[in-house]
């Protein structure tokens, strides 16, 4: 068995040791289709089974209670915490699914619309998504450069009138998406309690009855990692696009990166969401938010699920996977990094490449997590 230890500060300084038990690493190929996502219980006795129940049982505990001393830390540190992570006793009570964080900037106003009209419930759709099926979707966006300026002042207005952002205490910047994307796992652990954690972009579609199901089938198993793998080429070459200033790192020019989930669509297990938030002021930043993430992973005892369900391409491809009863959980044009023109083309895509309207409110996810436990 395998151990992973974290050493987190209590309220009188003394170390604090967590043991979880561990799954074996697995390194998952883009080409090759996983077959055996389930439970592999029914391999080991029943004695060991119920060690690695208890075993998770424990882990959970310890997970909880380190996050709720570091949260309680944090609080007392930063007076800048916004008031809903001041809030985190009361909405801590409530068990979610999953919770989707779309990434976004200041400049992408017509982007939002775009997902609003199409994927995104809105108004009492939203609040009845959250209460009956326990998912939470909300546009993810920090500050501007200066504090209380026309950008902010912008934003703040949009709020009002749909009531999906969630701020984070961040300044926004292309060159800073590694550090966002750190400070929105860590603040959405600090607010709801979730078995998983989505970071989404804007550009993109997504079906979330089918994305839902897709990761309920990982529900329970310890730090999962899911999304479509690659190993990109790491760019030594200044002045090109994700162009790696510590290529160095990397070993030799025209290595390639470590496996890591492209970033358009990703999820991680509320156990890895809650590592990122006790450790978020050592974790390492790389120029590309998708290789920083993975890297904050690489070392762990983690399951790398490549799933390619989450990066399909737009119509005819999601079109025809559709037709054939293989519904796609999130479609874009691998040469945009998104759907090329989102604006002008995400209706077309949720039209052809959608999935039955009644789909999301049909899915019983807290069914599919028993049958797949």
């Amino acid at each position: 068995m395998l151990f992973w230890t974290w050493m987190v500060p209590d309220a009188k300084g003394i170390p604090w040791t967590s043991r979880t038990g561990g799954k074996q690493f697995v390194d998952y190929d883009p080409n090759i289709v996983l077959k055996n996502e389930g439970n592999n219980s029914g391999d080991i006795s029943g004695s060991q089974h119920s060690i690695l129940t208890m075993d998770k049982a424990i882990s959970d505990l310890e997970i909880k209670l380190m996050a709720s001393r570091a949260e309680r830390e944090t609080i007392q540190k930063d007076p800048m915490m916004s008031e809903g992570v001041k809030n985190i006793e009361s909405t801590l009570k409530r068990k979610y699914f999953m919770v989707i964080g779309i990434n976004t900037a200041f400049s992408s106003h017509k982007r939002r619309d775009s997902v609003r009209a199409t994927w995104m419930p809105q108004a009492e759709k939203r609040k009845k998504l959250e209460e009956e099926t326990g998912i939470i979707i909300r546009f993810v966006i920090g500050h501007s450069s200066t504090s209380g300026g026309i950008l902010d002042k912008a934003i703040e207005a949009e709020e009002k009138v749909h009531g999906d952002f969630l701020r984070l205490q961040h300044v926004e910047g292309y060159l800073e998406l590694s550090a966002k994307t750190k400070t929105y796992f860590a603040t959405a652990v600090s607010l709801w309690d979730a078995e998983f954690y989505v970071k989404v972009d804007d550009d993109i579609h997504v079906n979330l009855a089918t994305l839902g199901v897709t990761l309920a089938r990982h529900s329970k198993k310890p730090r999962v990692y899911i999304g479509c793998m690659k190993s990109g080429p790491v760019l030594a070459r200044k002045g090109v696009k994700y162009h790696e200033p510590e290529y160095w790192k990397f070993g030799e020019v025209g290595n390639k990166y470590f496996r890591h989930a492209t970033g358009q669509l990703y999820a991680i297990s509320k156990d890895l969401a809650t590592y990122i938030f006790i450790n978020q002021n050592v974790l390492h930043k790389y120029a590309n938010e998708d290789v920083s993430l993975g890297a904050w992973f690489i070392g762990l005892d983690v399951e790398h699920v490549d799933d390619r369900r989450l990066c399909c391409g737009t119509p005819p491809d999601c079109e025809w996977k559709a037709q054939a009863g293989n519904i796609c959980a999130a479609s874009f044009d691998w040469r945009c990094s998104g759907i090329c023109r989102s604006v002008e083309r995400i209706m077309e895509v949720h039209e052809r490449c959608g999935e039955d309207k009644n789909a999301l409110w049909s899915a019983n996810f807290v069914q599919t997590i028993r049958t797949s436990s």
